[in-house]
């Protein structure tokens, strides 16, 4: 795994959230009630996560988002600051709380429902004041928690100057043959690839897509096809805690290894790593990893 000397800019365009975490001895049916042991809030958001992860590991980061103008709001700004981002094209609605997930979880197994809020403020609008950021960008990351008229615009102004575009395609929906033709890399979870290409087709879809279609499932296995055959690749931690965020996290790593001129499977080995490392500790953020992780 190589490091450049040079700093990679990123821009990453999507979602933040406080994510609310209960933990409870199984994961309720319909219509049953459990008792929670414990509960305990994170900072989360795809968007975020990915943001928070690639400036750990040294990219020079810009976040385009949109939060309420309320204290989770304020906590999320500030710890944005905390951890280097550029927070100058994050904005404030007062049409909406800042979004919110709530997460039941029970021996690794987990219900979520997220509540976008003001994510879904965010607009072209907002993308268009950065426009001179993206001349000079790396590359841009994507996610699917924010409105898909933002996503399409962000790849065309990306492809206009000529930067590369990460895709994250999650939460699940399906995508147009112009994103897919557009973005340079894209990480799918294996359950939800039917969703994404229409079809359930695995094999034949990552081999349209070589060397640029990575799935992945929630044992951190990532599977792609290098355009002569199928590669797989496996990082086993010996204690899962938390899932939440992996993927992000796979993201991430990958990102910045390919900013860093590395080989694809270098990439995929460093997601992979990334990945593995945020699950050992809870909430999507806190086991992010740093540079410094990997080169003391």
């Amino acid at each position: 795994m190589n490091f450049s000397s040079e700093q990679p800019k990123i821009i990453v365009v999507g979602s933040s959230s406080i994510d609310l975490v209960l933990e409870t001895e199984k994961v309720p049916c319909p219509n049953e009630t459990v008792i929670a042991r414990h509960s305990e809030s994170y900072f989360g958001g795809k968007g975020a996560n990915q943001a928070v992860g690639t400036a750990r590991l040294g990219a020079s980061v810009y976040f385009i988002g949109c939060v309420g103008m309320d204290p989770l709001g304020q906590q999320i700004m500030r710890n944005m600051v905390n951890e280097n981002i550029n927070v100058g094209f994050v904005y404030e609605t007062d049409e909406e709380a800042t979004g919110t997930a709530y997460v039941t979880t029970s021996d690794g197994s987990a219900a979520i429902v997220v509540v976008p809020a003001a994510n879904n403020f965010l607009s072209i609008e907002h993308v268009e004041v950065a426009d001179k950021y993206f001349n000079t960008a790396d590359l841009v990351l994507l996610q699917l928690e924010v409105s898909m008229k933002v996503i399409e615009y962000t790849i065309r102004k990306a492809k206009k100057y000529g930067n590369k575009v990460g895709l994250y395609a999650s939460p699940a929906q399906r995508l147009h043959d112009e994103v897919l033709d557009n973005v340079d890399f894209i990480v799918v979870k294996s359950s939800e690839l039917h969703i994404v290409f229409g079809e359930d087709q695995r094999e034949e879809i990552l081999k349209k897509y070589f060397n640029k279609l990575f799935v992945r499932d929630d044992i951190n296995s990532t599977v792609y096809f290098d355009g002569t055959e199928m590669k797989y690749c496996r990082n086993d931690k010996d204690k899962t805690v938390y899932k939440m965020g992996m993927g992000d996290a796979f993201t991430s790593g990958f990102a910045i290894a390919l900013c860093h001129q590395n080989s694809i499977e270098e990439c995929v080995k460093f997601g992979n790593e990334v990945s593995a490392r945020v699950s050992g500790k809870k909430g999507s953020q806190t086991g992010l990893p740093r540079v410094s992780d990997f080169f003391s």
